[in-house]
């Protein structure tokens, strides 16, 4: 009996050890079944590691130790450098400075700056990040009319000389490397600044006229007269056909938009940020009743000149500041709708604070001094911006992966959570799983480019081991809502 009962243990233990190994072997079929049977995916490259984050186990691997284009899930990267290396609590500053205060009659002579400090935030959004159905962009030169605000109350009556730009806090280089020409035209592509204004976009409204062979009416959002228009849109017959073109403040608009037509808006990006913000805030001045004696110019910082914040020992008086949310909410935006302008500017910062030049090489040199510390070299990675809108940055999966089991285990893990878009309920996220509740365990940051497609993040259901997944997708050709049905459901394995 003693024999027969110590056989009847090893049965039972040996069977308990099967349990795990069997799930994994399930889980595997699974996801091969859904790749090997998707013909949204056939053709294309496929990358996943699955790991359960208790132990590091991996759960499953497909070329993961490759290399692929991330798209937006490079700024998991960026925002877990920002959160471990400025902390959930750092806050961006802007700025007017002059040289001298505003005198007794309320004259300042000589110049007001607008001193740009890459705070993201100068805008009509609203903080902590609510999800809000079908809400768009939301423009608004709130911030600057508080500031002018604070002139105003000390006194401000008349300024002698310019209103100057000044975005010297980063050097001076509008588009990272990687960036496609075309994107600068986009407010996607918005140049990078250290002064934000509505992320560095307008809004432009086309509507057909009353009769055929009538321009085309024509909005801006905010209704700021920066921009020469250029409009040769006419109302005709036919189906709607418009060309933009952009060259610096000229904007040139040509086609057709048939009567009846509810319109288009395109979303397009500012020239020359600081400019466009000294304007604003000359023209904000003015209609205060200030009196300005010169005109809106930019002070930029160029990679040529020596490192450090250009102006940092030139004698300036501090005559209105705003302070930003804290960079957890900031963060919680950059990450939540895909923000490509707040990550570039996130990674600037960790490199300025870094006491290196406010640059993307600053920032990078940042992010690699980073994964060295949590174990990833440079055979994981080859990163050209912060956002991921660049086809020369390229990452492994097993690295994405990495980077979220490392911040899962952090201090910062609740913070760092709570960035991501969450299946059917927000962000990125919010339109997709519709009729599956249960994906509300899925919290992923998404990527997206032209023959990309890209999902990494955790699955938390209750009472099973929380995993880590990356998915990074290349070279497919399937229509868009294909693709991201493919993508849903090997994620939705990973929930059931």
């Amino acid at each position: 009996m003693a024999y027969y009962g110590s056989v009847m243990r090893c049965f039972v233990w040996l069977c308990l050890a099967l349990v795990p190994l069997r799930a994994a072997d399930s889980l595997a079929a699974r996801l091969d079944s859904i790749i090997q049977g998707s013909p949204a995916l056939t053709g294309a490259s496929v990358g996943l590691e699955v790991i359960r984050l208790s132990d590091g186990k991996v759960l499953y691997q497909r070329d993961s130790g490759h290399w692929f284009v991330p798209a937006s899930n490079m700024k998991l990267f960026t925002s877990a450098l920002a959160l471990v290396r400025l902390g959930p609590d750092f806050r961006f500053t802007t700025e007017i400075t002059s040289e001298q205060p505003i005198d007794a009659a309320g004259t300042l002579e000589g110049d007001v700056a607008l001193v740009g400090g890459g705070d993201p935030s100068l805008s009509g959004r609203s903080y902590p990040y609510q999800y809000q159905p079908g809400a768009g962009p939301s423009y608004s030169f709130r911030a600057i009319e508080e500031l002018v605000d604070q002139l105003v109350a000390h006194g401000l009556k008349r300024v002698d000389g310019d209103v100057v730009g000044d975005d010297r806090r980063y050097v001076w280089e509008p588009r990272p490397g990687g960036w496609s020409v075309d994107d600068a035209e986009w407010e996607y592509g918005a140049p990078v600044s250290a002064l934000i204004l509505n992320d560095n976009s307008f809004a432009l409204t086309l509507r057909p006229g009353a009769r055929a062979g009538d321009l085309a009416q024509v909005w801006l959002t905010p209704p700021f007269e920066y921009f020469s228009i250029d409009n040769r849109v006419r109302t005709g017959a036919g189906e709607r056909k418009v060309e933009i073109e952009r060259a610096g403040r000229q904007v040139h608009l040509r086609g057709v938009l048939p009567a009846g037509d509810g319109g288009t808006t395109e979303l397009l990006a500012v020239d020359d940020p600081a400019r466009y913000a000294a304007e604003v805030l000359r023209d904000a001045l003015q209609r205060r009743g200030v009196v300005i004696g010169g005109e809106a110019v930019t002070r930029h910082h160029f990679a040529d000149e020596s490192a450090g914040e250009p102006g940092a020992s030139e004698p300036r008086v501090v005559l209105a500041s705003r302070t930003s949310p804290p960079l957890e909410e900031l963060l919680q935006v950059t990450d939540k709708v895909s923000q490509n302008l707040h990550a570039e500017v996130m990674l600037r910062e960790v490199g300025y604070q870094k006491k290196q030049p406010g640059s993307r090489e600053g920032g990078l040199a940042a992010l690699r001094e980073f994964l060295r510390e949590i174990g990833l070299g440079k055979d994981c990675c080859e990163f050209t911006d912060g956002s991921g809108l660049s086809r020369s940055t390229l990452v492994t999966p097993a690295a994405v992966v990495r980077l979220l089991a490392y911040m899962y285990r952090s201090s910062y893990r609740d913070v760092w959570l709570s960035l991501l878009p969450i299946a059917g309920a927000d962000g990125t996220l919010a339109s997709r799983f519709e009729d599956h509740p249960e994906a509300r365990a899925i919290h992923a940051k998404t990527g997206s480019l032209a023959h990309v497609r890209a999902m990494s993040g955790y699955v938390t259901v209750a009472g099973r081991e929380p995993l880590a997944f990356s998915l990074l997708v290349n070279n497919e050709d399937a229509p868009g809502p294909e693709a991201r049905r493919a993508i849903d459901r090997i994620a939705l394995a990973l929930v059931e």
